[in-house]
């Protein structure tokens, strides 16, 4: 069904709305934005803003579902032949070679992580943790889905944590280093062999789970690599700081 004139204007004001926010957020900091000034800014009223948007937090986490789905859609558009594991690990290794933002490491990516970590607001924190373990969450669901898992079965959810925390501690190393004003070019090999490393000691206890048949229609799991808009890298960037639990501490004492 094609969208409509009215919907296609509905989601473009809501876009640009975002858009803006975000863009206000990183130049003066998340606490120093009011969504007075979000509105004042992208020529709207306050109303229309909460119209589309509850909370300013979901002015930052425009994409929220669109991050917390990732490690979700990528196990789901596996390869015939590969498993979890290897999706994950592929789709991992591609968006460190190219600089892809889907997990956070590209150009700006320090900056969403140092915007996030200078809030003071609560209600942050807990929105990033909220969506890290949703994330988690969410796979675990989809691998048991995707094995036809018993429910009393905690496989899914193991696997599920095991990845999580690799991804979690590689990504805490590239946003610290990244902070700490070292190029993507000089965190990227060694970002690589770490994370190489990483899913290889995964790989003989879960390297074989939800393995796709082979007569499984094929499709890529690697995310498009469209240039990103402003609200997309920043979701991106979110997801990555919301990994990053030793990184990314806005003010309530880190991550769980």
């Amino acid at each position: 069904m094609s969208e409509g004139l009215r919907e296609r204007k509905k989601r473009e004001t809501r876009q640009r709305i975002s858009d803006i926010a975000t863009w206000l957020f990183l130049t003066k900091g998340f606490d120093n934005v009011t969504v007075a000034e979000v509105a004042r800014t992208a020529d709207v009223s306050v109303n229309t803003v909460f119209n589309y948007f509850r909370t300013k937090e979901d002015l930052l986490f425009d994409r929220q579902g669109e991050v917390e789905d990732l490690p979700s859609r990528v196990v789901r558009e596996r390869r015939p032949g590969e498993s979890a594991l290897q999706a994950l690990r592929r789709d991992f290794l591609d968006a460190i070679d190219t600089r892809h933002h889907r997990y956070g490491f590209h150009e700006g990516g320090d900056a969403f992580a140092r915007m996030l970590m200078t809030s003071q607001s609560p209600s942050l924190g807990a929105r990033l943790r909220e969506m890290n373990d949703a994330r988690e969450r969410a796979l675990a669901v989809t691998l048991a889905d995707e094995v036809d898992a018993d429910p009393d079965d905690l496989t899914p959810a193991l696997v599920a944590a095991q990845v999580s925390g690799v991804l979690n501690r590689l990504m805490t190393r590239a946003v610290e280093r990244m902070l700490a004003g070292e190029t993507l070019d000089a965190i990227a090999p060694d970002l690589r062999r770490q994370a190489e490393r990483g899913f290889a000691m995964l790989e003989s206890g879960i390297g074989d789970y939800a393995v796709r048949h082979a007569e499984a229609p094929a499709s890529s799991a690697t995310v498009s690599t469209a240039t990103p808009t402003t609200a997309t890298t920043g979701a991106a960037a979110t997801g990555a700081a919301a990994t990053a639990t030793g990184a990314a501490n806005p003010g309530d004492g880190g991550r769980g």
